[in-house]
């Protein structure tokens, strides 16, 4: 067991690792975090922020020197980073593991390869592959193999053509190609696994999107307990064929009610906040818990819960080119209302500046609740 006051190393200064960074503290850790934005708002919490990029030769050695685990937020840090930590210090979760969530190629042909459930697709590494595709995975959706989040380098296809004119605007980047699937709605597994196998899983979420970003997350999901179950069972599967350790997240769509794994976080998850404030142990105790060897925490939750994305554009509801600060006052007057801001030095549409939970012991009066504090801060419903 590593124990207090060790050092932990995070990679990523976003809001996922300032709650890592959170969560170490009150456990009694220092924490470093590399990230090359100097506002970073993990960075600006840490005991020590390294401004550089994540492949500086210095920097990685100064985490090696003075950490005693390395860990990371998001899944686009160099897995060559990872792995030379690795060298010295463990690090959770392995490069391997993150080498694989972090190219949608590699991590189908995971899921593939280990009989989970999943979409139709084809691997897209030239114009040829586009020709020679199923005609049945039309309409479809092509994404690009790496960097894309949050919707972002994703485009909707209905014809072969369409996708030859997307994979062009892609620059001809390697992409998935998947069947579009007329979707009952989304749900989300987020667990934690031990260097032992020991699996905790949190109640699964209902997701909800608005262009390409989680809008909503309740909990517990509206789904049977045995559709629930297996999608628990799947994401446990997967955890233990990638010899995972850490907190991570799996994302899956609901079709006809039959589940197909969407995504694979490697990673505490933004569909994962509520645990934050409706669980006995968060994501973020879990992923501190799992890198420095500690037994993981009880994943039950005590309250129902409604999360609700804050992002950059309610500071610019009144005016496209001048950002305001939203009306918090409409938020903090709801006594069961738990406000998070991430301490972001700039908001802009699209970016995640925060979240709020509604929590209690009706699920249907706290979604209510969160529907109408969020229409309260100017987020419209759709």
């Amino acid at each position: 067991m590593i124990l207090p006051p060790a050092t932990l190393g995070m990679l990523g200064g976003g809001q996922l690792g300032r709650f890592f960074v959170i969560a170490a503290h009150e456990m009694g850790y220092r924490v470093v975090v590399l990230d090359p934005d100097p506002q970073s708002p993990a960075g600006r919490i840490a005991d020590e922020h390294l401004v550089a990029d994540y492949a500086d030769q210095d920097a990685l050695n100064r985490m090696a020197e003075t950490c005693a685990a390395v860990t990371t937020e998001f899944e686009n840090v160099p897995a060559d980073t990872l792995a030379y930590l690795s060298k010295f210090v463990p690090v959770r979760p392995s490069a391997e593991a993150v080498a694989i969530c972090q190219n949608r190629s590699a991590e189908k042909g995971f899921l593939k390869a280990n009989g989970f459930p999943h979409a139709p697709y084809a691997d897209i590494r030239s114009e040829a592959d586009l020709a020679a595709a199923n005609a049945g995975l039309f309409p479809g959706i092509l994404k690009v193999a790496r960097f894309g989040y949050d919707g972002k380098g994703q485009a909707r296809v209905k014809s072969r053509e369409e996708a030859l004119a997307a994979f062009r605007e892609f620059k001809g980047e390697a992409c998935v190609l998947e069947q579009m699937l007329a979707l009952d709605y989304e749900v989300s597994v987020v667990l934690a696994r031990d260097e032992s196998g020991q699996v905790k899983c949190f109640p699964s979420a209902e997701n909800s999107h608005r262009n390409g970003i989680l809008d909503i997350s309740l909990v517990p999901a509206r789904a049977s307990g045995c559709l629930v179950g297996n999608a628990e069972e799947i994401a446990e599967g997967i955890a233990q064929k990638m010899g995972y350790i850490g907190t991570m997240a799996v994302e899956f769509f609901v079709v006809r009610g039959q589940l197909h794994v969407n995504e694979m976080a490697p990673r505490p998850h933004n569909s994962g906040h509520y645990t934050l404030d409706a669980c006995v142990t968060n994501q973020f105790e879990q992923q501190v818990r799992a890198l420095c060897g500690l037994p993981l925490g009880e994943a039950r939750a005590h309250s129902a819960a409604a999360m609700v994305n804050l992002l950059g554009d309610i500071w610019y509801r009144d005016d496209a080119h001048h950002a305001k600060e939203p009306d918090w006052a409409q938020l903090l007057s709801v006594p069961n209302l738990k406000l998070h801001l991430y301490g972001k030095h700039h908001a802009r549409p699209g970016r995640k500046m925060g979240h709020f939970t509604v929590i209690g012991a009706d699920a249907e009066a706290v979604q209510k609740s969160a529907l109408a504090a969020r229409r309260a801060i100017g987020i419209d419903d759709e």
